[in-house]
């Protein structure tokens, strides 16, 4: 945990005590601060106050907010869209700075390096890959944010080594004292527009983390879809020279890319191949060539030798509920993407395998199936749980079979009972849902655990046509 004893004496208010909150209490306490807690739910409140944080509700005209030095606000407090908080509105009109916790970090820890990566998709595994790069290289490294542990549950990083941070545009919104040595903007594409009155304040929101590049900090941007290409334009203007470029489809004449397979390396503007990402196993798919691509640029950018980037891109086991291989029972693999949250996501993985069973459906995201159209060839079947049921149904008619299951326990079940009865090669059920998981789950781990319980239900009973089963431990293979 980050000390926080500069603020000894202080009163901060935290508003929001979900993860990253309850962890800013806890150190704001541990370091001698009065925590000043407020979250909506009364059990986060309970939580709180057993951390010992004093409970007030700070939007109540009658709690004073004299002495309140600043407020730390979780990301998922809205600040503006579609209405800001009532505890924003009420100390933002008080003039009251607004932070979050890592900008608690980096005061604190201001002589670490910093690297930020954001992104509508692929944030989370290049953000384990870079800090699985510097590892590897011996490199002193904490990794989270918004992947893993909040920024003030992290150890504590001296000028040696890094913080690598995953950073959501709800974070982005706010977030202003690290200067970033390094920062990732991997893609750009609709998400989370409930939050935002527009597209171009999503983008303003992911575009904020080059607007704290330290000065000689290096941003790495993909150009492969229309809204990034034009942020590196401009950050080629804003920091010439210090603009890397990353694509899968495009030979650049300087920065990294990846074609057919085949990772190069144009930062020094020679073009040198480097890795053939077909020996990085836990990394399939062409999103996840851009995501070596970005996370390869981004531990060069960081003083890390070729050879030893290379070495541990090799060797990354993956993320749980990314394209995680649970199992193959029967002849049929079991993988769980639950973290595909919006159909960008998941169009990634279906374009990496063929049949497909496919198991979606959830809380869905505006828009409507989107980009999934395109690989809709790969589909044997759609097997549809959740909110989305309907609605997707009803998009998918015609193009694919579909079958109701409303629950995930179903669509596992009839899903394995299909796929091994066609006994198709290469048929794989796939978790890939392209919604959101709250309206059956507390979130997409959730999810993605329960998919990994009922396959493994299966493993253990053997595959119906009476094959053998062989469960897969740990990340994707």
């Amino acid at each position: 945990m980050i000390d926080l004893t500069h603020l000894k004496g202080r009163t901060v208010a935290v508003l929001g005590l979900g993860k990253s909150g309850l962890a800013a209490v806890e150190a704001l306490v541990n370091g001698g601060a009065t925590a000043l807690a407020w979250d909506d739910a009364e059990p986060a409140r309970k939580r709180a106050a057993d951390l010992g944080a004093d409970i007030a509700d700070l939007a109540d005209p009658a709690t004073a907010i004299e002495g309140i030095d600043r407020l730390v606000l979780s990301p998922g407090v809205p600040r503006s869209h579609p209405v800001p908080h009532p505890v924003v509105a009420r100390l933002a009109e008080a003039g009251m700075p607004i932070e979050i916790d890592i900008d608690l970090l980096a005061e604190a820890r201001p002589d670490a390096r910093y690297l930020g990566i954001t992104g509508t998709n692929g944030k989370s595994t290049t953000t384990a890959l870079v800090g699985h790069i510097l590892s590897e290289a011996g490199v002193p490294v904490a990794v989270g944010g918004n992947l893993g542990p909040p920024a003030l549950g992290l150890d504590p990083i001296g000028a040696d080594g890094w913080y690598v941070l995953e950073l959501s545009s709800y974070q982005l919104e706010t977030v202003a004292r690290p200067r970033w040595q390094v920062a990732v903007l991997l893609n750009i594409s609709p998400d989370h527009l409930d939050r935002y009155p527009g597209m171009m304040a999503y983008v303003t929101a992911k575009t904020r983390i080059f607007e704290a590049l330290a000065n000689g900090g290096t941003a790495v941007v993909g150009i492969d879809d229309d809204w990034a290409s034009a942020v590196y334009y401009y950050e080629t203007v804003q920091h010439p020279g210090h603009a890397v470029a990353v694509s899968v489809d495009t030979t650049l004449a300087r920065g990294v890319w990846v074609i057919d397979g085949t990772l190069v390396d144009a930062l020094d503007g020679t073009r040198t191949p480097v890795l053939d990402l077909a020996e990085a196993p836990a990394l399939p798919g062409v999103h996840n060539w851009q995501n070596a691509a970005a996370a390869y640029a981004a531990a060069r950018s960081a003083g890390v030798a070729t050879d030893a980037i290379v070495t541990a891109i090799k060797s990354f086991p993956g993320l749980p509920h990314r394209q995680e291989r649970v199992a193959e029972i029967g002849g049929v693999a079991f993988i769980n993407d639950s973290k595909a949250t919006n159909p960008d996501a998941a169009v990634r993985a279906l374009a990496c395998y063929r049949p497909i069973y496919w198991i979606a459906g959830g809380k869905p995201k505006p828009g409507g199936l989107g980009p999934i159209h395109e690989e809709l060839d790969r589909v044997a079947a759609a097997f549809l749980i959740g909110e989305a049921e309907a609605a997707m149904a009803e998009e998918l008619a015609g193009k694919v079979p579909v079958v109701h299951c409303g629950t995930l326990d179903r669509a596992v079940a009839a899903a394995a009972r299909q796929a091994q009865a066609e006994a198709q090669p290469g048929a794989t059920v796939l978790l890939s849902p392209a919604c959101a998981s709250f309206d059956q789950f507390a979130n997409f781990e959730a999810r993605g655990a329960a998919f990994a319980a009922l396959v493994h239900g299966l493993a253990g009973q053997g595959d119906a046509a009476g094959g053998t089963a062989k469960a897969v431990q740990g990340g994707a293979r």
